[in-house]
């Protein structure tokens, strides 16, 4: 079920209203409630995949009761413990990597023979990936490792567990919540806050806006500049890169927005995933505020055990190769991501090797209406960077990627640009769209979202013409329902 679909504007006000005026006088019933609408949510792609999660769901809980079990007892703890952990892991990392990754190796399999004159007749399968399986694969994992770490104790309660993997505003693209934050808030009673509902509701209007004004008109001129780069000009391509920067960031932030938005209608707060990425100075600080529930959990599951950023300097350069290949190769099965993720370990190497990678951190241009120069050259160029590894993600295969930039760096750069079947009329008003979106976000940098506080201290009639012209916006630019660009990871 999208998000974006009339499908989802039935369901969530019948979730809603059973939720807080039918279930509200019992937890358990009122989590039971929610793991059914959840069920019935990721059910509406393809019921066969429910059994599925729910299978990741049984074996990540029954771990962490396994490992509570093993506590008990006083020889061989660590070791028992940690059989348990790895167990429910490989288990997991098996079925994530059979669906999403089975024929990307056996593919690359077959071609490294090629490459010896052997032609190997094996056949691949057609399999389905299931929508959001890397997403609550990750969340349900990150509760065995802190129950093995003994951040969180475990639960018996099986139906909040349920809740906490199944919940539906973040189910199939994130963010990916930890065990630590969000299963105690299916473990306590919960009163409906009105305030916190509103400003649930302008977090579900700023995405909506995002991912139906920006994202999908963006996509239909990176689709035709992308799908006939060979015949574009370098001005054209890159325009073109620049749109999808635009059209990931307003695709995956707006579901993001919509997902933590709708949560806070079932009075349950979800961590934040982006931080105004684009408002970045360097490419460390562009991580540390774009997909940052992906980030972190790489962070702490990965990064920290293999030594962080306390060990000497060759080895910090090796832990942040593997976070960004791994990154990488979380994306998809396909060697552009791979090279996506390399690209970017590579921009962070100066950062590391010069001590400069936790430079920025605080707001920019705090307490200021405009950057200065500086950090005006400094935003430029780290989004030119950004945009140069987009390229790549979005390529069909690494060759076409460097195809593409060796188009944006040819003379025909500094032509007129034309986009094939889309009008210029359509690429300038999706331009002043961006626009519209990038000073709203600049003056709502120092919020969890862009129209948080926007419009608050302004008159009624002037407050609400505002949040009409937004939606009207939405209504006028929507179309046939498209997916979320995340979907597929």
């Amino acid at each position: 079920m999208l998000f974006n679909s009339i499908d989802f504007a039935v369901f969530l006000p019948i979730v809603f209203l059973l939720y807080w005026f039918v279930f509200n006088k019992n937890l358990r019933i009122q989590n039971l409630f929610l793991v059914i609408a959840s069920y019935i949510f990721y059910g509406w792609w393809d019921w066969t995949f429910l059994l599925l999660m729910g299978f990741t769901t049984i074996c990540s809980w029954y771990s962490g009761i396994l490992i509570e079990l093993v506590r008990k007892k006083k020889k061989q703890i660590r070791k028992r413990s940690r059989i348990i952990v790895a167990s429910n892991i490989i288990v997991n990392l098996l079925i994530l990597g059979f669906f999403k990754y089975y024929n990307f190796f056996l593919i690359s399999f077959i071609d490294a023979f090629k490459i010896f004159g052997k032609e190997l007749n094996i056949s691949t399968l057609k399999l389905i990936l299931p929508v959001g399986i890397s997403f609550y694969t990750f969340q349900a994992l990150s509760y065995t490792i802190d129950v093995y770490r003994d951040n969180l104790k475990p639960t018996k309660d099986v139906i909040s567990f349920f809740a906490f993997v199944s919940f539906f505003p973040q189910l199939v693209a994130g963010p990916i919540e930890r065990a630590t934050n969000l299963l105690p808030q299916f473990q306590k009673h919960k009163v409906f806050d009105y305030a916190k509902g509103i400003d649930g509701c302008r977090q579900i209007l700023w995405g909506l806006f995002k991912k139906i004004v920006i994202a999908d008109n963006s996509a239909i001129i990176v689709n035709e500049v992308f799908g006939n780069s060979g015949n574009m000009t370098g001005s054209a391509l890159a325009i073109g890169a620049v749109f999808f920067a635009f059209q990931i960031y307003g695709d995956f932030s707006g579901y993001s927005d919509i997902a933590i938005g709708t949560a806070r209608l079932f009075g349950i707060n979800l961590m934040r995933n982006f931080n105004y990425p684009y408002f970045s100075r360097d490419i460390a600080e562009f991580w540390r505020k774009w997909h940052i529930s992906l980030t972190t959990w790489f962070r702490d599951y990965i990064y920290i055990p293999l030594g962080g950023s306390r060990v000497v300097k060759w080895k910090v350069i090796r832990n942040t190769f593997v976070i960004f290949l791994v990154s990488g190769f979380w994306h998809g099965a396909n060697w552009t991501f791979v090279f996506w993720g390399l690209f970017h370990a590579l921009l962070f190497l100066p950062l590391i090797v010069f001590g400069k990678n936790r430079k920025h951190v605080d707001i920019i241009a705090s307490n200021r209406i405009f950057p200065n120069i500086v950090e005006f050259s400094q935003i430029f160029f780290t989004f030119i960077l950004v945009c140069l590894g987009w390229i790549f993600f979005r390529a069909e295969t690494i060759a076409h990627a460097f195809e593409y930039i060796g188009g944006i760096t040819s003379m025909s750069l500094f032509s007129i640009p034309s986009f094939g079947m889309v009008s210029r009329i359509k690429v300038l008003i999706v331009f002043v769209f961006i626009s519209i979106m990038l000073l709203l976000e600049w003056f709502g940098r120092s919020d969890q979202f862009a129209i948080e506080k926007i419009g608050l201290k302004w008159n009624r009639p002037l407050r609400l013409s505002f949040y009409y012209v937004l939606i009207m916006l939405i209504i006028w630019e929507s179309g046939p329902e498209q997916q979320f660009i995340y979907f597929q990871f």
